[in-house]
């Protein structure tokens, strides 16, 4: 069992916690705590050896925690994701594999592409791919379509797997907290079209990725994960490019490890991450 716990930080929380999970014969195997000190916010990560009734015990913490305390009690099922996509392989064949062997944490329940490009390859592992093209019709009869198809599925999280198309505010509040996104970290330095080409004019000497949780700030919601690798002088842009999708593809893998393992905390516009 895995409890999360966020809320006002203020003496004897550690205590009390424990004493609610004593009290049932709950043994504690590993627990990771924060606390903010700025802000006075506390954050736990407990895992269990035994699982409990959640609405029990969600009872018995909150009458030991501040009001606001935000409490989840979760024996890490399985959790299920739909995965939107356009022309890029990279990230989602990294996806599929780990889906197929069972190791992603979650269920591929469909892949979503506004091109018709990545269909076969879902195809041969068995995933449901939904065609929704984005041409000839406006941004709101698009993401309707996008929702309807979503919503055939039990959906957790939402997976933007170089998904290049930029999505509403209504769309990020529908799943608020849930789409996951992965861009190159060359942002804010290199925007628009070409950003490979840019920083190998630019020579830079190392480049990265980034998976966050969406929000309506493009590309400056919650960072999960960030990594970066060297480059050179001798780097073309296809080089680059290259380079660039393997570190995409780590960082996305990392990023839904840790949230599906549910060891992010969203606090304001950061996260606490317990790897």
């Amino acid at each position: 069992m895995v409890i999360v716990i966020q809320c006002k930080d203020q003496v004897g929380l550690v205590a009390g916690i424990t004493t609610v999970l004593k009290d049932k014969g709950i043994n504690i195997i590993s627990m990771r705590e924060f606390v903010n000190t700025e802000d006075k916010r506390f954050f736990v990560r407990i895992e269990t050896t035994e699982s409990y009734a959640a609405d029990m015990i969600e009872e018995e913490l909150k009458a030991v925690l501040p009001g606001d305390a935000a409490i989840k009690v979760n024996p890490l099922p399985d959790k299920k994701i739909a995965v939107l996509v356009t022309k890029e392989y990279h990230c989602l064949s990294d996806m599929l594999i780990r889906n197929y062997f069972g190791t992603l944490g979650a269920k591929v329940q469909c892949v979503i592409g506004n091109h018709t490009i990545l269909q076969e390859l879902c195809n041969k592992f068995n995933v449901p791919f939904h065609y929704v093209s984005h041409e000839g019709i406006s941004k709101e009869l698009f993401e309707e379509k996008l929702i309807s198809t979503i919503q055939q599925y039990p959906c957790d999280y939402v997976v933007l797997a170089k998904f290049m198309r930029i999505l509403s505010p209504q769309f990020v509040e529908l799943f608020a907290g849930r789409i996951i996104n992965i861009h190159h970290s060359f942002l804010p330095a290199f925007i628009g079209a070409s950003p490979y080409r840019q920083a190998y004019e630019r020579g830079v000497k190392m480049i990265g990725a980034t998976a966050h949780f969406v929000t309506n700030d493009l590309d400056e919601g919650p960072i999960i994960v960030q990594q970066i690798i060297p480059v050179n002088h001798a780097f073309t842009v296809a080089d680059m490019v290259r380079a660039g999708k393997e570190i995409e593809t780590a960082v996305l893998a990392k990023a839904l490890q840790l949230v599906l393992d549910d060891r992010v905390f969203v606090y304001k516009n950061k996260t606490v991450v317990f790897e």
